[in-house]
């Protein structure tokens, strides 16, 4: 019940549209209803009269059928456009609301969720939604009207008949109950199956360049086939069901129509039932098995329908784990001064990454956290614009803790330059202004000459309007990172975070992003997560981290006269072994 109310809600904004639709549906089963009565009235009282009477009875018959069908014609046409149209815009309304609580989640729901199965979700999930949507409302609701209107009139007939008819309709609705259970755990799992397929391919699409490097093609053949397989073994378990579900209900049927062929002979043999009397019986219950047919057929896909709209609410119903507090108040006027006090950090319940860390960085310094991979450095810089909450502790900007304040203010006040660059597809123009979407073609530009990219962008043959490619693939990783910087350049955070920022590029690239860096770091607070310990030796500060937490701190000198890990880091690297 919880689900349908939440299905009904979308119904909210096309209320108008719904029940024009469910108005129209009512004249369409009225007039369907009204044809059989027409015809016993003719063949009861205008058939039996003189042929001059007949013949002019005949026009004014023809006049009011014409007539209906015509409006029948008009409310039918209503419900399969605008219906349509409706359930379609409902669909694209719960698809954004989709992405839209997907761009909420934080980083830990998509630690444990494949990109694969959240596109199945967003995209194969939703599209019978459209359909159920539309026709469930109405063909429940026409077939009750028919089958309700067809029971009475049938009634009126001959209720013996009409009592034999409704037992054997009794155990044909038993039946299909049964098998609607089995089928709405085998098209869940349906569409378990399909985003599994659809995780392959996007695993396999995404790492294709790593595939066919390792020459692994044949690799990535078989476990996309191992999906595929999974997903026929569903769909044949489906059909299988689906299968004897549409004969079992033919069966029915015809037990249906055996039963009205002898009872209707037994009735008319005791002179209790007319022929023509019969004629209308059978064509009632044509009207009768009609609507049956209907919502048999339209069984698979309710269950596909409801199926997805159950995965669509698993997502939408997952709670972000980072949010904002009720009395969270914006972040201004940063001057940039960050405090971790005595910060813990654990991933989902298991061992501690941070314990009582303490770190204090005044407005304007630059502070480096290196060491050894696992150590808590990028943890560290993640709590800071609340990517992750801490489990213990705060993480403070200017006195105020991140959490009291929106997450909007607060990571609009932070610019990050991370290893791995993401760049969409679009233009280099677009990929700038993402920093700035409002940004002006002259603040793009100077943010790119104070990336050291201006003159490689008026190289391409289109310049700022080249096309970069799907994640960049057109351009080199010093390129792509120093379009990064100037994406941060156009943002102008008080704060800055440059986690290995050049620890993946050449020399050449190196000084590059390196000026690069200095100049954006200029009068802004600043960590910087580095291996290349020849890039931080300016820092006002150097810390230290291992598996056990904070060991060393204090600027390049101080630390290479402690003669301790940062010193064996620096000569290591000093001597070619670069082991960071």
């Amino acid at each position: 019940m919880a689900i349908w109310m939440k299905f009904v809600q979308y119904y909210k904004p096309y209320r108008g549209l719904f029940l024009t639709d469910l108005a129209c549906a009512s004249v369409v089963s009225l007039v369907d209803i009204t044809f059989p009565q027409i015809l016993y009235f003719l063949t009861h009282g205008v058939f039996v009269r003189s042929a001059p009477e007949i013949r002019q009875s005949l026009g004014l018959v023809a006049v009011g059928m014409i007539v209906m069908y015509t409006i029948r014609y008009g409310c039918q046409y209503y419900i399969t456009t605008w219906g349509h149209i409706m359930g379609a815009r409902m669909e694209s309304d719960m698809r954004q609301d989709l992405f839209d609580h997907y761009q909420r989640l934080s980083f830990s729901y998509y630690d444990r969720n494949n990109t694969g199965e959240m596109m199945s979700k967003l995209v194969s999930d939703l599209f019978d939604i459209s359909e159920l949507a539309h026709h469930g409302p109405e063909n429940i609701f026409i077939c009750t009207l028919k089958i309700i209107g067809s029971f009475v009139l049938l009634l009126f007939l001959n209720v013996k008949m009409t009592m034999i008819l409704l037992l054997v309709t009794l155990v044909m609705i038993y039946f299909s109950i049964y098998k609607n259970r089995k089928m709405k755990a085998v098209f869940m799992d349906n569409r378990k199956k399909i985003a599994g397929v659809n995780s392959r391919v996007q695993d396999s699409l995404a790492g294709i360049r790593v595939v066919q490097s390792f020459a692994n093609e044949d690799l990535e053949r078989e476990k996309f086939c191992n999906s595929n397989l999974q997903f026929l073994d569903s769909k044949v378990g489906s059909y299988r069901i689906m299968g004897s579900f549409q004969a079992g209900n033919g069966l029915f049927q015809g037990l249906l129509y055996t039963a009205v062929l002898v009872s209707g002979g037994y009735f008319i043999a005791n002179g209790s039932l007319e022929i023509a009397d019969l004629a209308v019986y059978a064509l009632y219950i044509g009207i009768f098995m009609n609507p049956i047919d209907v919502l048999i057929n339209f069984t698979e896909q309710f269950q596909k329908g409801y199926s997805g709209f159950k995965r669509f609410l698993e997502v939408v119903n997952t709670v972000p784990e980072i949010t904002e507090r009720p009395n969270a108040v914006p972040l201004t006027n940063v001057q940039g001064q960050i405090e971790y006090q005595n910060v813990s950090f654990r991933y989902n319940q298991n061992t501690e990454v941070l314990d009582g860390v303490n770190i204090s960085i005044a407005a304007g310094e630059t502070v480096a956290l290196v060491g050894p991979s696992g150590g808590g450095k990028t943890t560290i810089c993640s709590l800071l614009p609340r990517f992750y909450d801490v489990t213990g502790g705060a993480v403070l900007i200017d006195n105020k803790d991140v959490r009291d304040v929106t997450l909007k203010s607060l990571r609009s006040a932070i610019g990050i330059v991370q290893q791995d660059v993401y760049m969409f597809a679009g233009t280099v123009r677009d990929n700038i202004a993402y920093g700035k979407p409002d940004a002006t073609d002259e603040e793009i530009i100077e943010a790119a000459k104070n990336a050291n990219i201006h003159d490689f962008i008026m190289t391409l043959d289109n310049g700022y309007d080249s096309y970069v490619g799907e994640r960049g693939t057109r351009l080199s990783g010093g390129q792509k990172q120093r379009l990064a910087i100037a994406r941060v350049f156009l943002k102008n955070p008080q704060i800055l975070i440059l986690d290995e920022a050049t620890s993946a590029l050449d020399n050449e690239s190196e000084r590059y992003i390196q000026d690069s860096l200095e100049r954006l770091s200029k009068n802004r607070t600043t960590i910087v997560v580095a291996h290349r310990l020849s890039t931080i030796r300016n820092a006002d500060e150097i810390i230290v981290i291992n598996h056990n937490g904070i060991q060393e701190r204090g600027n390049h000198e101080q630390l290479l006269a402690q003669n301790g890990l940062y010193a064996k880091y620096y000569n290591m690297q000093f001597e070619g072994l670069d082991e960071l």
